[in-house]
């Protein structure tokens, strides 16, 4: 039995997860970014003549065999943290990669049916349509804006693109690429490769002549002085009574050495415990950094007097004043999805510390000294549209995290990426502070200058630059690129529609 296509049904159920994990290999830790490119030219030949029926299977395979590999360290979290069995911790984490795989099945159904009939369906609207299903995985249902194509590539040629397109560009970028190699080998006619090469050596030779342009100035010859304190607090310590004070001893004999620098950074939730009851630990704290002309920067629990509701925090003290209270939660991390349903089920669903609140959209920058920060708790690194609107007002980029939850597995290394493309989109230097690692200094070109290795105490001292101006991404965000491929979509529609009028 053959599918419609010419493919044993048995070797599509092989072939599209295997085509899907490729998106994972190209991306760190593995770093093969070519795979992330033949998988999409794999994808474009699954979906060639498949019927919309097929390419919904198809695609919910791919999906299954992108998220299944890239999002497997969701199993730690359950597993590990949350106290669940084996096989009750691997079925949940089946059940939200199967979950966020429907996007690629939506992504499928809707290109087979009606992008891929369209004329350059198969050469734009493959790729156009990618992104925009990206974009809206990073929306829907508050998002999952993880596993992009394009950050395979913050440092790949056209990494050049990214402070003009952002992250969904070089994506955009990724996508044709391999829709470029899958035709050039279905038409074999030399015509068409020639057009395909023309416009494989336009965008990615158009990205290595934009890669050593200076988007941004620094804004003196004298950089800031810079420690991040990672402390290596095991989770299962962190919110137990009686690791309360050898908490914070370590965190006090940690930043004795470092007092002096410009800005001190502690991880998220450094501090086990709410910022209005830590007065005892945190006052004498302020006192030596103002004396030491220090800006201390911790994240902390935050719980206004007045009542009910509770923050994930950071907030810049001794030089620095300002408090931020984290927007975008994590789902059954801080907050629990249908909590009164779910609360007292098992104990992933009664975390410590899972109900907070998400804080108010508008927030002024952190403040060390003179310099504005722009702050971000965690998971928050990954909306590229809402970093490049912060970075408007900043002179550096601040993300602080404890990706204890994740283990010894992939994720910490794909967040750590994640937060380069920030640095590369806007020319901003990353301060990125970790309970357990990748602590990291990350420059305003997406590099890594500095970073601690993962599940040791240790402080990272370095330096970071203070950088003048804005790049394109940092002035308009998404809105281009996501324009751009609506356009081009509604305009294969358009000539559609005309074509078949004149027939």
């Amino acid at each position: 039995m053959r599918s419609e296509t010419g493919l044993n049904p048995l070797l599509v159920l092989i072939l599209a997860p295997l085509t899907g994990a490729l998106v994972t290999l190209s991306l760190a830790p593995f770093d093969v970014w070519p795979a992330g490119i033949i998988s999409c030219a794999l994808y474009a030949w699954l979906l060639s003549t498949c019927s919309p029926r097929q390419a919904l299977w198809r695609g919910f395979l791919y999906g299954c065999g992108m998220f299944g590999t890239g999002v497997s360290w969701i199993f730690v979290s359950i597993h590990v943290h949350g106290n669940a069995n084996v096989p009750l911790a691997a079925a949940l984490t089946a059940l939200f990669c199967a979950g966020i795989a429907l996007f690629q099945a939506l992504f499928a159904w809707c290109y087979a049916r009606h992008i891929r009939p369209l004329p350059g369906g198969m050469l734009v609207g493959f790729p156009a349509l990618w992104v925009l299903l990206e974009w809206t995985r990073s929306w829907f249902l508050t998002g999952f804006p993880w596993l992009y194509l394009g950050y395979a590539h913050v440092e790949t040629s056209i990494s050049g693109w990214a402070p003009v397109t952002g992250v969904f560009g070089l994506s955009f970028i990724c996508a044709i690429s391999g829709t470029c190699l899958f035709l050039a080998w279905r038409s074999r006619k030399p015509m068409a490769c020639t057009l395909y090469a023309v416009i494989l050596t336009t965008l990615w030779g158009g990205g290595e002549i934009l890669k050593p342009t200076q988007w941004v100035a620094r804004a003196s010859e004298e950089p800031l002085r810079v420690a991040l304190i990672q402390p290596n607090v095991p989770q299962q310590n962190k919110w137990d009574p009686r690791w309360y004070r050898p908490i914070l001893s370590q965190l006090y004999e940690a930043t004795g050495p470092v007092m002096g620098a410009d800005i001190v950074v502690w991880p998220e939730a450094a501090v086990p415990n709410y910022f209005q009851r830590a007065g005892d630990f945190l006052e004498p704290m302020v006192e030596r950094a103002s004396a030491a002309n220090t800006t201390l920067i911790t994240g902390i629990p935050w719980r206004p007097e007045d009542g009910g509701k509770y923050y994930n925090s950071m907030t810049a003290l001794g030089q620095g004043t300002g408090v931020y209270l984290k927007r975008r939660l994590v789902p059954f991390g801080e907050y629990v999805p249908l909590e009164g349903l779910l609360r007292g089920m098992i104990d992933f669903f009664d975390l410590p510390m899972s109900a907070f609140s998400a804080g108010p959209e508008d927030q002024a920058p952190l403040r060390a000294g003179t310099y504005r920060l722009a702050p971000y708790i965690c998971y928050e690194i990954v909306y590229a549209g809402m970093v490049a609107k912060g970075a408007r007002e900043a002179d550096l980029l601040i993300t602080i995290s404890n990706d204890t939850w994740f283990g010894d597995s992939i994720g910490p290394w794909q967040h750590l990426q994640i937060a380069q493309m920030r640095g590369r989109e806007t020319g901003r230097y990353v301060l990125r502070g970790t309970n357990n690692g990748i602590t990291a200094i990350i420059d305003h070109q997406g590099r890594i200058v500095d970073r601690t290795e993962q599940f040791e105490a240790t402080t990272l001292v370095g330096e970071a630059e203070v950088m003048l101006g804005s790049t394109p991404f940092t002035s308009f965000g998404n809105l281009p690129i996501l324009l751009a491929c609506f356009v081009s979509l509604l305009l294969m529609w358009l000539m559609h529609i005309a074509f078949w009028r004149d027939d």
